[in-house]
């Protein structure tokens, strides 16, 4: 169990805090809570995400239940470094966007005696480690995961199952795009998805056939 470690002795390290979890699990929502405690005790707070995530606004972090805090859109992994000058606290939220520069960024901050709190999503809607998210885990002192409620079984979900068709790794969305599934509702509808996908092939597999014979 996380413990938030708030104690820092003018010590030359810092440290990564990783949150992690599914769609709708609370991650942002626990990110923002851990910036404001920072805020409140006048720490200096940096927060950064990336550019493309403009979904709520284009420069607030922003959660599901509408919780708010400033923070600054980068293109690139490379812009928090030079950003994050004399800052007690950095925040980066949706990590898995970013380049596989954002692991090298983290670790030269925290290394700089900064407390770097990440969150992001681990796996992607296929259900495979998402970008950046392994490294960040991997290397950080603290790893948080959050689990959403399963829409269908009321278990705890893990995994974040797309409802639209794009095939596209970045995809952002709401309810409308996205449910998250525990592991037996989301085995469940993937099999589903395969058996539609396999039917829609074997249609056109025999409808030229069909005009052939014609």
């Amino acid at each position: 169990m996380f413990l938030e470690n708030t104690v820092n002795h003018k010590e030359q390290f810092g440290w990564i805090e990783v949150i992690c979890g599914s769609m709708f699990s609370g991650k942002t929502e626990e990110l923002i809570r851990r910036l404001k405690r920072a805020q409140f005790a006048k720490q200096k707070v940096e927060i950064f995400k990336p550019a493309v995530d403009i979904r709520y606004d284009d420069e607030k972090v922003v959660s599901h239940d509408a919780n708010e805090i400033r923070s600054t859109p980068v293109p690139a992994a490379a812009n928090i470094r030079l950003l994050a000058d004399n800052c007690d606290v950095v925040g980066i939220d949706e990590a898995q966007f970013f380049d596989d520069g954002i692991i090298a960024v983290c670790n030269d901050l925290a290394n700089k005696g900064i407390r770097v709190i990440v969150a992001g999503l681990d796996m992607d809607f296929k259900g495979n480690p998402f970008g950046p998210m392994p490294a960040l885990m991997a290397t950080a002192e603290y790893v948080t995961k959050v689990h959403a409620v399963c829409t269908r079984t009321g278990n705890l979900a893990q995994y974040s199952f797309r409802k639209s068709k794009s095939d596209d790794l970045v995809l952002l969305g709401e309810t409308d795009e996205y449910e998250p599934l525990s592991r037996a509702a989301y085995y469940k509808a993937m099999l589903k998805e395969s058996v539609k996908e396999i039917e829609v092939d074997d249609a056109h597999e025999i409808i030229p056939n069909e005009q052939s014979d014609n």
